[in-house]
């Protein structure tokens, strides 16, 4: 049980953060319930679309292996079936009414895939690993989704670049995961000191966009 919370509560925290910082109108509990439950059950679908790419993968040197498990394996794996949870449940949804919206759906699909992937992690690799995750990991996944629903909102609301915009949802998103696990996976040390920063710039970005967004007046 104590491992299970241990995975569970930076979701319960974010999640939290992200809705009450919604001040105009509120999602639906049920809707955003809906939305975290599909993107805790794309999990399977990912992790056999990643098995299938990891059979594929070229013959390649140096860093490249790497570069190819972090950006395509994972990143863009993980990043495009989230944008198609938002893309199919959230698009044409008449509780999708303001640009903000789309950061609040894009993190509970996020933080619905996060949640399963760190259960795993978790009651596999044990509890240092939990609080390491907790900090890094989840809150990741998180940010990450905030770049997806930033572009997914202004997307929504601004039809003269709507298509750029949707390019750019699931375009930032992976390249940010994809420079993320590639950090971690090369484990060069030299490489990872620029770790701690780009964690940091992802804090102040993805805060920066909850700001810009939560103000109503972004793009106006």
């Amino acid at each position: 049980m104590r491992l299970l919370i241990l995975a569970l509560a930076p979701v319960f925290v974010i999640a939290i953060y992200v809705y009450m910082r919604d001040k105009y109108e509120k999602e639906p509990i049920k809707l955003l319930f809906k939305t975290i439950l599909f993107g805790g059950l794309i999990t399977y679908p990912v992790i056999l679309t990643e098995k299938y790419l990891l059979s594929l993968k070229p013959e390649l040197t140096g860093g490249w292996p790497v570069f190819y498990d972090a950006f395509v394996v994972a990143g863009f794996t993980e990043e495009f079936f989230k944008f198609l949870i938002l893309v199919v449940l959230i698009w044409k949804n008449r509780n999708f009414n303001e640009k903000f919206d789309g950061i609040v759906y894009a993190v509970f699909v996020s933080l619905g895939f996060a949640a399963v992937e760190n259960i795993l992690y978790v009651f596999s690799h044990g509890e240092a690993v939990g609080y390491v995750r907790a900090i890094v990991s989840v809150p990741a996944h998180a940010l990450f989704g905030v770049t997806m629903g930033f572009y997914f909102g202004l997307a929504k609301f601004y039809r003269k670049n709507r298509l750029v915009y949707l390019f750019k949802a699931l375009l930032f998103p992976v390249i940010l995961h994809g420079i993320f696990d590639f950090i971690l996976m090369l484990g060069n040390y030299r490489l990872m000191w620029l770790f701690l920063p780009f964690v940091v710039y992802l804090y102040y970005d993805g805060l920066r966009k909850i700001k810009n967004l939560s103000s109503r007046s972004y793009y106006r």
